[in-house]
């Protein structure tokens, strides 16, 4: 815990100014506060025995400078308000900006397991509530000690007996608070993990709403929400109780002050011991003394939720990624494109069964290299391991003869554009999404991209052109259009080597003939994986893969396969006769 607080800690370091003026200021507010009763004692027990004039004249300046601590006090409280919440907002952006860039650096074997909907939580209400704990704990508890301490050796002064019976209740308010924050953690930390399930499945349904449609499954999706829905107020109920008791017994305990400071006192006015400008007094600091526990109460509960969400915060943080430059990893500009696998072998980490076992492979720079065989047979697997969005299990994969583990890994993606029959595309135009291949890239180069992808036409065919909003995930464009772009998108790129994921799978005929086409133009003197999904698509190809659970099963020409009456046979001509779809 020691070592989480000091990461903790470290957040206020670029706000220390106006942290420590922040502290300064509940420090004076809180002085306001002690010192105001005390002018009221003085009123009572010296000032009302003036001679009139003169009590009149006493009360007027005494009146004033209790405005003016008035004043001041709002002032303080103020300050503490707008600028500490402005301290904890930017922390809150600071840490946001942290888990937001880790999440960048996280690799595909962390995002295969994880909901967005509970990133999304640890991004928002999370941070939240630590922004919170970081401006209000300290500014709370400093407030609350000196109240307390404050109001304790003032009335101490005042009346030891009187001051012992009134504070004899704080032990016991604290000790209760203690034990039903204790009980709360649990509560709360179940209360997160229900929410981020709350939030996952929102984000899913949302983003699926159109086959929710389709299927006319909105009452499915309210059922599955009623479910997660139900689950979070069952477990707020226990966290809800425990809250209650502890809000209810704390009231409870207030008031039994004020009684028993008023039966002590009472008792002691009848022997004299007490004057009733002291029993007064006493009064007044009640809520000096009641108000800070509690805060301080308050504050523990503060302290649950945000310190649970900073732990969570940490927990993101401390996942360090499995895909990473070595210390002494080699800096490329541009590379050819040779490839070579060398036994290469890979599992995914939650499961010992291989996917790829021992291939050995090799494409030339500017080879045309074509992947087909059944679903499953890691065609798509194989891919994804030439630009590290996993790293092989066993063997090495070289480009340009090094190893791809020794290279930079910004540098090694920068070198590779892929386009996925699945295509990606983020809310906002036209350019802006051709652009994402290339930030820097000016609105000409841009524009070319787009001609040579033949996304050209259909774009000016809208009134606004290229920048023209395409919706969210491109939703106002065909498939054939999406593809279009994500295509152009790599031609901005410019790389040497491409992988084409089924680009073409998921389009009709005519649309799939101007994709071709693009894609085509595209892998002119690159080195280009093409992961097949109508074979009649690739006869072209200079090589062409035949991946089976065994690994490589043929690899040829297309008339070399043909002229085998193998695998490749089988495929063409099943999917010839059946239009079947090659997914894997």
């Amino acid at each position: 815990m020691k070592e989480k607080l000091k990461k903790l800690i470290a957040y206020y370091k670029p706000y220390k100014l106006l942290f420590y003026s922040d502290l300064f200021f509940a420090v004076l507010g809180a002085g306001v506060t002690l010192v105001i009763p005390l002018i009221v004692r003085y009123i009572t027990n010296q000032v009302v025995y003036y001679e009139p004039p003169e009590a009149r004249q006493a009360i007027i300046m005494l009146g004033a400078v209790m405005i003016a601590l008035v004043l001041l006090e709002f002032g303080c409280n103020y300050y503490i308000a707008y600028f500490g919440h402005m301290m904890g907002a930017r922390m809150e952006a600071d840490m946001r900006s942290d888990i937001f860039g880790h999440y960048q650096k996280l690799t595909f074997a962390f995002y295969d397991n994880q909901k967005v909907g509970h990133l999304l939580s640890r991004i928002t209400s999370d941070l939240f509530d630590i922004s919170e704990l970081l401006h209000h704990g300290p500014e709370d508890v400093l407030i609350s000690v000196i109240k307390i301490a404050g109001s304790f050796l003032i009335l101490v002064n005042v009346n030891a007996r009187l001051t012992a019976a009134a504070f004899a209740f704080i032990p016991v308010m604290f000790l209760f608070a203690v034990y039903y924050n204790k009980k709360m953690k649990q509560a709360f930390s179940r209360n997160r993990a229900k929410i981020a399930d709350i939030n996952s499945q929102i984000e899913d349904s949302l983003a699926g709403i159109r086959v929710v449609k389709s299927f006319g499954n909105e009452k499915e999706e309210m059922k599955k929400f009623d479910r997660g829905n139900n689950n979070f107020v069952e477990a707020k109920k226990t966290s809800y109780r425990y809250m209650g008791m502890y809000n209810s017994g704390l009231n409870a305990l207030t008031t039994l002050v004020t009684v028993g400071v008023l039966v002590a006192g009472g008792s002691y006015l009848t022997t004299g011991t007490v004057g009733v400008s002291d029993l007064i007094t006493f009064l007044l600091y009640i809520n000096n003394f009641t108000e800070p526990v509690k805060k301080l109460v308050n504050s523990a509960e503060q302290f649950q939720n945000g310190y649970t969400g900073f732990e969570r915060f940490l927990e993101i943080l401390s996942i360090a990624p499995d895909i990473a430059d070595k210390e002494d990893a080699v800096h490329v500009e541009k590379l050819k494109g040779e490839i070579i696998f060398r036994d290469v072998s890979f599992h995914y980490e939650d499961n010992a069964e291989k996917v790829l076992s021992h291939i050995d492979l090799k494409a030339d720079a500017g080879d045309y290299i074509a992947l087909v065989g059944p679903s499953g047979a890691g065609k798509t697997t194989l891919c994804s391991l030439i630009p590290r969005f996993y790293d092989v299990t066993s063997g090495e994969i070289l480009v340009d003869g090094t190893d791809i583990r020794d290279l930079r890994l910004n540098d090694l993606r920068n070198n590779i554009g892929i386009v996925q029959q699945d295509v990606y595309l983020f809310a906002g135009t036209i350019m802006d999404n051709i652009r994402y291949g290339k930030p820097e890239a000016a609105d000409e180069e841009v524009v070319r991209a787009a001609k040579n992808a033949n996304a050209h036409e259909f774009i000016m065919s809208f009134p606004q052109g290229y920048d023209t909003d395409i919706g969210q995930r491109g939703v106002k464009l065909s498939g054939g259009q999406k593809q279009r772009l994500s295509i152009a998108r790599v031609f901005l790129k410019n790389p040497p080597i491409l992988i084409f994921d089924e680009a073409t799978s998921a389009l009709d005929n005519e649309s799939e003939k101007v994709v071709q086409q693009s894609l085509e133009g595209l892998a002119k003197n690159r080195t280009t994986f093409v992961i097949a999904h109508r074979l009649t698509t690739i006869q072209n190809a200079q090589k062409i893969l035949v991946l089976t659970e065994d690994g490589i099963a043929e690899e040829g020409t297309h008339e070399e396969l043909l002229a085998k009456q193998g695998v490749y046979e089988t495929l063409y001509y099943g999917k010839r006769r059946g239009n079947v779809h090659g997914a894997g």
